[in-house]
């Protein structure tokens, strides 16, 4: 046990460990693939604004009313606290610089650079009166956006800058980074616990095996179902068809062996009556030998299973049985039985036969002795011969062969009544219910002529009679017992009634309800002091 359960715990650390190798490298790739597209995209985006913003800037300044006093060349105290203001008041802006035409600074945030010569790269305006793009500066490299001024003529003026620096767009880049990075790794860190949890709940679905070798153990489950010659049925609790072999299929009328995968997943009504499982989906208990009558096949037999997960029903197995293999077997398992019985009862017979030959050779009778066995010999043989010659159904004539050997130990003659027949294909009744008439008429004949009665001093005889002919049966047995008083004719088919010992009466009660279940009808006559006749009809 040890050994299993290791190798159960090495089947499933390896299944967990084979989806959570997967499902991690998949989530990397998938990680990384979506957070190198959103940074480019974002920093893309963040570049498009910024420049956006700082030639927006730009235009807004040149446009301003507050360069008309500065085109002179002059640069006033309000025109520079201003400027310094706004600059200050734009996060995103790192300098702001005012150029006139002739590559005078007439501001700069850096207010020593104010009046001196512009020697940087001079914007070109041709179709466009602002844009942006990378240079360098006093302040190093830095992405700046121009604008051309004009003055109230139209003419060109100088121009404006302004800049951002690339140190700052670096630190803004490096923060977009690490903010990505973060939600990256936050979002791997999920992904890793949910794909612990899903191996493990995949792991307890496969109850531990391998992939393949589940796989395998499927199909293997398949042939041996489809190996049997019982159907088999699985449905869920809702009813619906999860499994059916072929051997089903053909005791349920489905004609076409590829059918199969018409019925699987579908409402059990489209092949039987789906009141079948009802009861075993309600209660959940176990039925087995079940003749159930709403199936078309009326000569089935369903064992019932709930299958149950954790005390809930969750669905039904239904195990199809021919009634009629059953029926063979119990009727060849009561042939033997009746046989075993006659073998018991002539063993005694023989006994008592073998310490009277005994007897006589010690008394040196040896002519008695021997004409003694030939006579035994002649009559068993004679009997064994009569029953097998008039019955053809093995069950019934070892039951009426051990019948007349319990005769012969309870010193009763057994007569089978001249003309009798039994066929079995005359009338169609189950054999075990043919021995179990027969055998408790027999019984009770034999009880009526042992009874001890101070009256009853004459030969015991019981005459056995059956006579079949197409479509109908004729049991007859006459005894020389006791017989019945008057008063007690109508009370012995009554369950439980009898003149014997307590706890006895019920072998003519269910005689007559068998006879009457199968439509049949038991008379029976007695006089008091004389014996008993009981007759059994079937059919014609």
């Amino acid at each position: 046990m040890k050994k299993k359960s290791l190798a159960v715990r090495k089947s499933i650390t390896q299944i967990q460990k084979r989806i959570f190798i997967t499902q991690f490298i998949l989530i990397i790739l998938l990680a990384v693939v979506l957070g190198g597209a959103g940074i480019i995209i974002n920093i893309s985006y963040e570049t498009q604004k910024r420049d956006l913003n700082l030639q927006n800037i730009s235009q807004t300044i040149a446009a301003s009313p507050l360069l008309d006093d500065i085109e002179s060349g002059i640069t006033t105290e309000y025109v520079i606290e201003y400027f310094d203001s706004l600059q200050k008041s734009l996060g995103d802006v790192d300098a702001i610089s005012i150029v006139s035409a002739d590559n005078v600074r007439l501001y700069h945030t850096n207010h020593a650079l104010i009046g001196t010569i512009y020697d940087g790269t001079l914007p070109v305006f041709e179709d466009n009166e602002f844009y942006a793009e990378d240079g360098d500066g006093p302040s190093g490299k830095q992405r700046r956006a121009y604008a051309a001024i004009y003055d109230e003529g139209g003419r060109y003026a100088g121009f404006v800058i302004t800049v951002m620096l690339q140190a700052n767009i670096q630190k803004e880049t490096l923060q977009t980074l690490w903010i990505f990075s973060l939600i990256t790794a936050g979002a791997i860190l999920l992904e890793v616990i949910i794909s612990a949890e899903l191996s493990k709940n995949i792991k307890k679905k496969l109850l531990g095996y391998e992939p393949d070798v589940f796989s395998a153990m499927y199909q293997v489950r398949d042939n041996i179902l489809e190996s049997l010659a019982e159907g088999v049925l699985a449905i869920d609790k809702n009813e619906t068809v999860q499994f059916i072999n072929t051997a089903a299929m053909k005791m349920l009328g489905c004609k076409e062996p590829s059918a199969q995968t018409d019925i699987v997943g579908h409402p059990l009504q489209t092949i039987c009556d789906p009141a079948v499982f009802e009861r075993t989906l309600l209660v959940g208990e176990k039925e087995f030998g079940v003749h159930e009558s709403r199936f078309e096949n009326t000569n089935l037999l369903i064992d019932r299973i709930p299958i149950k997960k954790e005390n809930e029903i969750i669905g039904a197995v239904g195990i199809l049985h021919n009634r009629e293999e059953y029926i063979k077997l119990m009727e060849d398992l009561a042939g033997t039985r009746y046989l075993v019985d006659s073998m018991r009862a002539n063993n005694h017979d023989f006994t008592n036969k073998l310490h009277v030959i005994l007897g006589l050779l010690q008394m040196e009778m040896y002519d008695k002795a021997s004409a003694y066995i030939e006579n035994i010999t002649i009559v068993q043989r004679e009997t064994i011969s009569k029953i097998m010659s008039a019955i053809s159904e093995p069950a019934v004539a070892a039951l009426l062969i051990g019948k007349s050997a319990r005769a012969s130990e309870l010193n009763v003659r057994f007569v089978l009544e001249k003309g009798s027949v039994f066929r079995e294909s005359d009338y169609p009744i189950p054999t075990e219910t043919l021995i179990t008439v027969i055998g408790n008429l027999i019984d009770n004949a034999f009880d009526a002529m042992n009874e001890e009665s101070g009256e009853y001093d004459k030969a015991k005889e019981l005459v056995f009679g059956i006579c079949s002919k197409q479509g109908s049966l004729l049991i007859t047995v006459n005894d020389t017992g006791v017989g019945i008083k008057p008063e007690n004719m109508e009370k012995v088919f009554l369950n439980g009634y009898s003149t014997k010992a307590e706890g006895r009466g019920t072998g003519l009660y269910q005689v007559k309800r068998i006879v009457e279940n199968l439509g049949g009808e038991i008379t029976l006559e007695s006089q008091f002091g004389t014996g008993t006749a009981v007759t059994v009809s079937f059919g014609k």
